[in-house]
């Protein structure tokens, strides 16, 4: 009589166990990301070394290629912790490591989550592109959350120089981002194939590594030179940095110098046009906190104001600090006739949480008495920064909204034929900071086809040609006048009439890709849990 088998499922025999890599491994991946950290930081302002930021999504990959999310996640903070930490070192210098390092570990953590991505993707055909579109995703998410987000620090914003800054024409600073990218992520699939023996696969990988820049470079061909008068009807603009007393937060302690050193500037300014030695402005553009004391409010301020304006003969773009609505103050740029005084306004449209504002000031006071250092929120406008002054129709952002793509983007659509960026500087002393602003600038310049006068208090201030080249840049904490004729262009880019379409697709792309990877796991999962 044969036996009696039992139905049902029967165990399994115990498969192989996942990959692991072996112990010695574990300190090279992680001395890998953090080379990928340093190799990002210093192709940023400070250093400069744009060339070396390909280098650094390349041994990001290296270092994840073939390891779970977990492990990708703790060798993506690595990056992260290795980049921003120093990048943003400039948010500490006056109010303590704390807001610093708190920054600097939030901005990290996106980088985990890219890590963690891209290790979980990298076993996909084509993982290069893949891995190049969640890079983009990433830069996405950490411009938008929380509280806005903050997308200083975007790989795009490295490339001041060199071929990968004309993509910024064709698909603004997220394709100049997917281009380094890329570029690196097919250098590392590169070193990774020949380590395998597979010689056809790497050339094939150094070949389109070697082919982003390229087409980067004729990228350019129709793209505007270094001429600021070409392309359109010219006005003449002044950009006045009048310095502040001493750097640091109590730089507006003593803001009627502050205002006085604009003046004083802008008086001077006429003077030399009297004489012959300067060309008569069309207009004089003043940064940021110029006039902390609001000239609505207070007639000193504004007859100081009158004055200038009335000296040089030309409407005054006035950074100042103005009261309203209700208990919050305003961060206002105020067009000052000489004949009519205040005219039209732009209210800028994001405030920068925890310096301009402080979201849920109760539950951050625990952790640090610095939030009521900002005694009162700033409000934020909901009105483009067209302002026509002088002849000249300009897009108007206000210090770190330069980073921000769709409040550039606004101004330019709206019609304007120069960018104008308004910041104040002194918070963060001799620091890099002022010059990862100019280098944002630049590649704004690029991107929109336009001439960019920027005004700081205290520098860096700067004149940038539409091919991001610099005409004329100050140094910190000193007195500067510029004055150039620029062209108001009125042509359109790609990158314009795209918009966040490329930043969408690429974020796509990789989401998609991440999906590819996660979907099957879920549904295994599913399937053995509902197994009898």
């Amino acid at each position: 009589m044969p036996t009696a088998s039992p139905t049902g499922t029967l165990p399994r025999p115990p498969g192989p166990a996942p990959a692991r890599a072996p112990r010695g491994r574990w300190p090279r991946r992680t001395a890998l990301a953090a080379a990928a950290g340093l190799l990002l930081l210093l192709s940023f302002p400070g250093w400069s070394l744009w060339w070396l930021a390909p280098l650094g999504p390349a041994a990001l990959a290296l270092a994840v290629s073939g390891q779970r999310a977990r492990a990708g996640a703790w060798l993506g903070l690595v990056c992260g912790l290795v980049w921003f930490v120093p990048l943003l070192s400039w948010s500490g210098i006056f109010v303590g490591a704390l807001p610093w390092l708190a920054l600097a570990g939030a901005q990290a953590v996106f980088l985990a989550l890219l890590g963690a991505a891209t290790a979980a993707t990298s076993r996909l055909p084509l993982w290069p592109l893949w891995a190049a579109a969640l890079w983009v995703a990433q830069e996405a998410l950490r411009g938008r959350v929380p509280f806005g987000g903050f997308p200083w620090g975007r790989v795009g914003f490295s490339q001041t120089e060199g071929p990968f800054l004309a993509f910024a024409a064709y698909g603004g600073v997220p394709l100049v981002g997917f281009a380094v990218a890329l570029t690196g992520t097919l250098l590392a699939a590169a070193v990774l194939s020949s380590t395998r023996g597979g010689r056809r696969g790497a050339a094939l990988a150094l070949a389109g590594a070697l082919a982003v820049p390229a087409l980067g470079g004729l990228a350019w061909l129709p793209l505007p030179g270094s001429s600021l008068t070409a392309g359109g009807p010219t006005r003449t603009v002044a950009v006045v940095q009048g310095d502040v007393p001493q750097p640091g937060l109590e730089f507006n302690a003593r803001r009627r110098a502050v205002l006085d050193n604009h003046v004083e500037q802008t008086v001077a300014l006429a003077e030399a046009v009297a004489a012959g030695e300067q060309p008569q402005p069309d207009l004089v553009v003043w940064p940021e906190n110029s006039s902390d004391i609001d000239p609505y409010r207070n007639a000193d301020a504004a007859a100081r104001i009158d004055t200038a304006a009335r000296a040089i003969g030309a409407p005054v773009l006035v950074g100042a600090v103005v009261g309203g609505p209700g208990e919050y103050v305003s961060n206002t740029a105020i067009v000052w006739d000489p004949e009519t005084g205040p005219g039209d306004t732009y209210v800028k449209r994001h405030p920068v949480p925890f310096a301009e504002y402080i979201p849920h000031r109760d539950f951050f006071r625990l952790f640090s008495d610095k939030v009521d250092l900002v005694r009162r929120d700033f409000a934020a406008g909901d009105e483009v920064g067209l302002l026509e002054l002088g002849g000249a129709r300009v897009a108007d952002v206000i210090c770190f909204e330069v980073v921000y793509d769709g409040l550039v983007r606004d101004g330019v659509r709206a019609g304007a034929g120069m960018i104008v960026v308004q910041t104040n500087n002194a918070t963060f002393g001799y620091s890099a900071e002022s010059e990862q602003q100019v280098a944002a600038a630049r590649v704004r310049a690029v991107e929109f086809g336009r001439s960019v006068a920027l005004a700081s208090t205290s520098g860096i201030s700067a004149v940038i040609a539409p091919d991001g080249s610099l005409a004329a840049a100050s140094g910190l904490f000193e007195p500067a006048v510029f004055v150039e004729e620029i062209a108001q262009r009125d042509g359109t880019t790609p990158a314009e009439r795209l918009g966040a379409g490329p930043e969408w697709l690429l974020s796509a792309l990789g989401a998609g890709a991440l999906l590819a990877v996660l979907l099957p796991g879920l549904r295994r999962r599913r399937d053995r849990g509902g197994a009898v």
